[in-house]
């Protein structure tokens, strides 16, 4: 244990998603091995402003790095969770006005193919873009109501969500494999609505 805290101490305890693999592999030569892992949850925050109003916040995603060598062969894996809003079609449909909604989380584990790199952005704007709408952390009223109606203009089960998105990671070439699922936390329910996919290109 105390060869990683000197690893991590021999530089500048920084790194991102094009350099993790270099510390994995740092840490395989220190303890003179083959096969190395390394994983590292932190929280990942991103600038945003609000839609009509324009006011900037800090919004977290919880985001991890996972980095394998094993008999020499490095293995990297990017994840983030996204958290959304999502609004039913169902109730929607049925309703002569208003709809139910609830706060979902999809998450999005992507490993790059070879000579590529997946970078957290691309994958929390993906998810952003197929959810009913978008989370901020600071909304004027204004802002709510672009955003309520924003979420009420597209309606989304938690089976499209995984769906549309799966569609995106199946036409990136930089990503090899992904493991993408969508969690519901329903609003008018004891229980969450979830749906899961997962392709090795």
């Amino acid at each position: 244990m105390s060869r990683f805290i000197e690893i991590l101490n021999a530089n500048e305890c920084s790194f991102s998603v094009e350099s993790f693999m270099d510390l994995v592999q740092t840490v395989a030569e220190k303890l003179d091995s083959t096969s190395a892992r390394i994983v590292v949850d932190f929280p990942f925050f991103r600038k945003k402003s609000a839609p009509s109003s324009g006011v900037q916040s800090l919004l977290d995603y919880q985001a991890t790095l996972i980095g394998n060598i094993v008999d020499g062969k490095a293995d990297m894996s990017v994840k983030v969770v996204v958290p959304v809003t999502s609004l039913c079609p169902c109730s929607k449909s049925i309703s002569e006005y208003g709809a139910h909604n609830q706060r979902s989380h999809i998450t999005i584990e992507a490993k790059p193919s070879e000579g590529s790199v997946v970078f957290l952005e691309d994958l929390i704007d993906l998810a952003e873009q197929k959810a009913s709408s978008e989370l901020y952390a600071i909304l004027k009223r204004d802002d709510e109501k672009v955003v309520t109606e924003r979420a009420y203009e597209n309606p989304a089960f938690v089976e499209d969500i995984v769906r549309d998105i799966a569609v995106e990671l199946n036409a990136d070439d930089k990503i090899n494999y992904y493991s993408l699922e969508s969690e519901n936390f329903e609003s008018i329910h004891n229980h969450s609505a979830y749906a899961v996919i997962t392709n090795q290109k």
